[in-house]
């Protein structure tokens, strides 16, 4: 991986939030899809399967169902995010491995999160899992002018912001389809997955993040 060739203080680490540094499949989306699901039918007079099948079909068509409402409904954003993304119990609700603040303190190397999720909920988990303060910076939906991953655009964006090269930069992520976007603007891939297989997108496989300072130092020899 060309990243791990580099001194660690040229690497930028740059991560995917949900189901990368946290397992969101547990307790959380579970909330989320069902928060969306209400959404839908206030908002467009649909019943529970009308609601489930237009959210899991803009998803797929767009990697959010946000940006399938935009486009097709006119939804403003905002008022979208905010009425999907209340969480009261969180802290209980993520679920991450005890170790995963020991993992970034020993990756060398600039991080930030890259999420297709909303600033306040980012930030919020974040807390709950105690490592905000291995992060330089946080790019949500709102960044990215809510254009999500898998569209370049974000990508684009986040790297002028920072100013960043992107061959300096690894991006990490449980999506397939996020990192394919992130190899075509010119940066190193690692795949959070628990699949043996590795893609020609992928520049590396790991089933946890907190293998990464351990790969990344074989990869460096």
């Amino acid at each position: 991986m060309r990243v791990a060739r580099l001194p660690p203080s040229r690497r930028v680490w740059i991560f995917d939030l949900d189901n990368t540094l946290h397992d969101a499949s547990v307790h959380i989306f579970p909330s989320m899809h069902a928060q969306i699901n209400d959404y839908l039918k206030r908002h467009l007079d649909l019943d529970d399967e009308g609601a489930n099948a237009m959210r899991r079909r803009f998803w797929e068509l767009y990697g959010t169902t946000l940006k399938g409402l935009m486009r097709h409904y006119g939804t403003d954003p905002r008022r979208f995010l905010r009425e999907t993304h209340e969480f009261p119990e969180l802290r209980d609700m993520v679920v991450h491995e005890a170790a995963l603040r020991d993992a970034l303190a020993r990756l060398g190397g600039r991080k930030l999160i890259f999420s297709n999720a909303p600033r306040h909920y980012v930030e919020q988990v974040l807390r709950a899992m105690g490592v905000g303060r291995w992060f330089d910076a946080v790019y949500t939906i709102e960044s990215t002018r809510y254009r999500p991953k898998p569209a370049l655009a974000g990508f684009q964006m986040l790297l002028r912001a920072h100013d960043l090269d992107a061959h300096r930069c690894a991006f990490v992520d449980d999506s397939l389809e996020n990192l394919r976007a992130a190899k075509r603007v010119g940066m190193s891939t690692v795949w959070v997955s628990p699949r043996a297989a590795r893609p020609p997108c992928v520049d590396l496989r790991v089933a946890s993040v907190l293998e990464l300072p351990r790969r990344v130092l074989w990869h460096a020899r």
